[in-house]
C-alpha cells in the first residue's frame, strides 16, 4: 500500500464511474476501489477490465467491492469485504498471495479479530454519509482512534470524510482516508483528489 487517499466509485455520481476513477488516478489517489451493489457480476467484470486499463498505466490499484468472482476474473489489485460479506481466509485463497485484500471494521472487537491474510482494515463509518445509507453507527474520531489502537494492520478511515479532516485522521492512527462523495460529486473530482493528496502530505 502507497499513498493515503482512497477513491470509491459511486454509480450514481454524475459522472460515470470510468471517469470518475480517471479523475481520482491523475489526482493522485494510490487505488480505486469498484463499488457497485445492483450491477450484474458481469457488467462489473466488463468494467473492472475497463477500469484496470486505465489505471494501471499510471501506477493506480483497482480494488473490487465484495464481489471475489469479479476480482478474480479481472485480475484486479485486490478485493474489499464488509462484515459478513463472505470470509475473508477464502477470499484470500482464491485471491493468492499477491493481491490486496481489506475488511471493513466498526467497533474494537471487530478490529482485534481480522484474520490472517487482510492487508488493511476500512474502519468506519467515521461520520454519517448518504454514500452508503446501511451503514452502522458513527465512530467519530474518537472510535477511530480505540480501533486504530487495537488493530494489527494499516487503518484507512471512512465515512463522510473530506477536506480538513487530515490532522484528525492522521492523530487517531490512520494511513489514510478512503472517500466517496468528497470526490465524485465535486465539482472538479481530480481537483479535489489533488487537494486531499496535498492535505494529507502537509506536516
Amino acid at each position: 500500500m502507497t499513498g493515503a487517499v482512497y477513491v470509491v466509485t459511486d454509480p450514481d455520481a454524475p459522472l460515470p464511474v470510468v471517469e470518475q476513477a480517471r479523475a481520482a488516478a491523475r489526482g493522485g489517489a494510490w487505488a480505486v476501489q469498484l463499488r457497485d451493489k445492483t450491477a450484474s457480476d458481469a457488467d462489473c467484470l466488463a468494467l473492472a477490465k475497463v477500469l484496470l486499463a486505465e489505471l494501471r498505466p499510471l501506477g493506480v490499484k483497482l480494488i473490487v467491492n465484495d464481489r471475489l468472482a469479479v476480482a478474480v476474473g479481472s485480475d484486479a489489485d485486490g478485493l474489499h469485504v464488509g462484515q459478513g460479506d463472505g470470509d475473508p481466509a477464502a477470499a484470500r485463497a482464491r485471491l493468492g498471495p499477491e493481491k490486496l485484500l481489506g475488511v471493513s471494521v466498526g467497533t474494537p472487537a471487530q478490529s482485534a479479530a481480522v484474520p490472517d491474510g487482510v492487508d488493511y482494515i476500512g474502519v468506519g463509518p467515521v461520520r454519517a454519509t448518504a454514500s452508503k445509507p446501511d451503514h452502522g453507527q458513527p465512530i467519530g474520531f474518537d472510535g477511530l482512534a480505540r480501533i486504530v489502537a487495537r488493530a494489527p494492520l494499516p487503518a484507512i478511515a471512512i465515512g463522510g470524510l473530506g477536506p480538513g479532516d487530515a490532522d484528525a485522521l492522521r492523530q487517531a492512527g490512520a494511513v489514510g482516508l478512503a472517500v466517496v462523495s468528497a470526490v465524485v460529486r465535486a465539482p472538479d473530482p481530480e481537483a479535489a483528489t489533488r487537494a486531499l493528496v496535498a492535505e494529507w502530505t502537509q506536516r
